[in-house]
């Protein structure tokens, strides 16, 4: 069966007159399964997913081992663990998390030996092998998790800011990023005799001084920020980046080297390491990093082709060289390094016309720094993108990925299933920010909000949402509608999914509870099937990108948030963050996990909007059903129509 899933979102000028409409349309294609139920083990693993939240206890029969996971004052953990088991006997693996008293137990144990490894968020993994002998057991064994020295809160850096000074700090990246660098220092000075000890300060300091040329003192603060903050990529990239200006090319290869291994997929770390080997003559190391700075770019990292093809041509390997030079010249014609590389192409197209040898060839300056700017965080209204800040997860945790898209996927597919109409009343706040954040003006609404899902005749599913708007979208705060909030999730369908890139960034933690992160990213050789924007009679494909953080016992999607991969007209920013939690409807007896709250950041036209979405008093209503009535959409507002 295909599904035609869309919503719209109409995004209109507060002015009163005429303007042009725009439109994010959310457009999916699904095609649905015929089978149900869980998905199929792989790699002749047992998955451990709990479908429909069933697990059969057999613990008062069967051997059964109890885990109790502790912390280094043998108290029950303050978070929720994830508990790997394997079976050695039969090479099998399951997979499951503790309760709320930090405990777990695994039914149906044969005789035999496992392996168990235990894993939260913030601690250092333990194993621990357990032997089951011949009779009926109940084994207890208790796992005490230490602290990982090495994981950071990365949130930590603004709580070391006094809050009365924060604003300051956002005005510092303003006047940083309005190129205002005398006002910037002073702002800084003042800002760094109450804040010292925080990374970021001494982070937009480093920064700062590299752009007043002052590189020793650049260095001496970013030395101190990656101190304060170790687990920050880009305090690491832009410390190298320094070193390489510097000239201090061994200092700036360990320092980058540190860098990937914090993040390896960020990609401009692998530029700069590669131009640090590039200089150091080790060839064959700077093509590779050359290489992975390209791949985990997508698309952004042209720059990463000036390393790759000097590194080719001293490799011998001329004709590639060239290749990657003019991939460089196509993606950035107007790049100020172009007539350097213009040269270089040349020097080593006479090299191969002369059939002579030479020594190694660089570019006479270092044409990758020129070429590429470090970067700020994107916005100082707002909160950080999605490719800004990673969150922290546990060290030396393996993903199993399949088994995450498969449980995922099902639960969706259940929610397509089971979905048909609800209801909710929502609460909505709105706020136009300045340029730093704070709120100008706030408007509070609060409407009977309905999701519909409607099979058309050619069984296509029509999925639409809509408000009790007495007047329209006059209702709204200035003119913004804002909804798709449950067509978000949906990118994790299991036939929607291969129009992203995705990855699984490790074992996460949302408020106490195991997580896996999965990031997302739309992919360009496949249709924008997310969203559209339109203005007028124009239609530009909205591709998305971002993160999930999805449970770790039954891989429901707990929260997301998403950007914009790019800027669109007039739309230069719309970050989004979605809470879901599970909804229970005890007459249908159907829990569903659907959004609760929202929270939108959008740059329209140079101006900042804060929107905020809440949902309660849910209910579920079956479109074919015969005593269902339709809701009525003049309702007084706050109330919402019993069945």
């Amino acid at each position: 069966m295909s599904y035609f899933v869309k919503n719209r979102t109409f995004l209109l000028s507060s002015l009163g007159i005429a303007v042009p409409v725009i439109c994010h349309c959310f457009l999916f294609v699904i095609e649905a399964s015929s089978q149900g139920g869980a998905p199929a083990p792989r790699n002749g693993q047992n998955i451990g997913i709990r479908m429909n939240d069933i697990k059969v206890n057999n613990c008062d029969v069967y051997k059964s081992l109890e885990v109790a996971v502790l912390d280094s004052a043998k108290k029950p953990l303050d978070r929720q663990s994830l508990v790997k088991m394997h079976d050695e006997k039969r090479n099998t693996t399951t997979w499951d998390t503790t309760s709320n008293e930090s405990k777990l137990t695994f039914c149906s144990l044969d005789f035999g030996d496992y392996d168990l490894e235990v894993s939260a968020v913030g601690y250092v993994t333990e194993d621990k092998l357990v032997h089951v002998t011949g009779g009926i057991q109940n084994l207890k064994v208790e796992v005490v998790l230490q602290k990982d020295p090495t994981a950071v809160d990365l949130k930590a850096t603004d709580d070391t800011i006094p809050p009365k000074a924060r604003k300051d700090a956002k005005n510092v990246i303003y006047s940083l990023k309005s190129g205002k660098l005398k006002e910037a220092q002073k702002q800084l000075e003042k800002l760094y005799k109450v804040a010292s000890a925080s990374a970021q300060v001494n982070f937009l300091c480093g920064y700062l001084y590299l752009q007043l040329k002052d590189k020793e003192k650049s260095e001496t603060y970013l030395a101190r920020a990656a101190e304060l903050d170790p687990r920050k990529v880009q305090t690491w990239a832009l410390l190298g980046r320094v070193q390489l200006e510097r000239e201090h090319a061994q200092d700036a290869q360990k320092t980058l080297e540190k860098a990937v291994s914090v993040d390896p997929e960020y990609w401009m770390a692998h530029d700069l390491l590669a131009d640090a080997y590039l200089e150091q003559k080790q060839f064959e190391a700077a093509r590779d990093q050359a290489q992975l700075a390209i791949d985990k770019s997508n698309g952004a990292g042209s720059v990463a082709q000036l390393i790759l093809g000097q590194a080719l041509a001293n490799l011998g390997q001329d004709p590639e060289g060239i290749r990657a030079l003019q991939a460089f010249l196509q993606a950035d014609p107007a790049n100020p390094a172009v007539p350097q590389v213009k040269e270089f192409i040349a020097k080593v197209e006479k090299r191969d016309a002369d059939g002579t040898i030479v020594g190694p060839i660089r570019m006479e300056s270092n044409v990758t720094l020129s070429a590429s700017q470090p970067p700020l965080p994107e916005s100082t209204w707002g909160p950080p993108g999605v490719d800004e800040v990673k969150p922290t997860v546990a060290a030396g945790v393996a993903c199993p990925y399949d088994q995450v898209m498969e449980g995922s996927g099902e639960r969706l597919k259940q929610l397509v299933d089971n979905m048909g109409r609800f209801a909710a009343v929502e609460d909505l706040v709105h706020q136009q920010l300045d340029k730093v954040g704070n709120p100008i003006t706030k408007e509070t609404r609060k409407y009977n909000y309905i999701v519909t899902v409607n099979e058309t005749p050619n069984r296509l599913l029509e999925t639409s949402e809509d408000r009790n708007l007495r007047y329209g979208i006059s209702d709204l705060p200035d003119h913004i509608v804002t909804s798709g909030f449950v067509s978000l999730a949906l990118i994790f369908h299991p036939d929607l999914r291969d129009n992203f890139q995705m990855s699984c960034e490790g074992l996460g933690d949302w408020h106490g509870q195991a997580t896996w992160l999965m990031y997302f990213r739309q992919r360009d050789d496949k249709p924008s099937a997310i969203g559209e924007y339109v203005m007028g009679a124009s239609h530009y494909p909205m591709k998305l990108k971002g993160r999930a953080w999805i449970t770790a016992d039954n891989y429901q999607i707990a929260h997301m948030e998403s950007d914009l991969v790019d800027p669109l007209p007039q739309l230069s920013v719309q970050h989004q963050i979605a809470e879901y939690g599970p909804i229970q409807f005890s007459k249908k007896n159907i829990e569903l996990w659907l959004p609760q709250h929202i929270d939108i950041f959008m740059e329209f036209n140079r101006h900042y909007y804060h929107r905020q979405h809440s949902f309660d008093h849910y209910m579920l209503f079956s479109v074919d059903a015969k005593d269902s009535q339709p809701l009525n959409k003049n309702l007084p507002v706050g109330t919402v129509q019993n069945q």
